[in-house]
């Protein structure tokens, strides 16, 4: 499992993955501030007032303000690459 932790990441990254967690319907284990986890899997990321809350299958929605970090497994890749092309060198001449 990777860990992803909120402050080390930034509140703009860290949303980038729960919504990647949301999308591939992966689950996940939730590190709160207060110490406590559990694991389940991302609904949805909604904002309510300008406030970001996560919501869960099975757990009472949290404020993304109240996570520490979340752990998942990597994601699967989304496309293939296509073994033809070969990576582009940037070196100068």
């Amino acid at each position: 499992m990777t860990r992803y932790d909120r402050l080390e990441l930034g509140n703009c990254d860290f949303l980038d993955v729960l919504e990647e967690t949301v999308l591939m319907h992966t689950r996940a284990k939730v590190e709160l501030l207060d110490g406590t986890a559990f694991e389940d899997r991302l609904r949805d990321v909604v904002t309510h007032d300008g406030v970001e809350e996560v919501e869960f299958a099975n757990h009472e929605p949290v404020l993304l303000r109240d996570i520490a970090a979340i752990s998942r497994e990597p994601l699967p890749h989304t496309y293939r690459r296509d073994p033809r092309r070969e990576p582009v060198s940037h070196k100068h001449m």
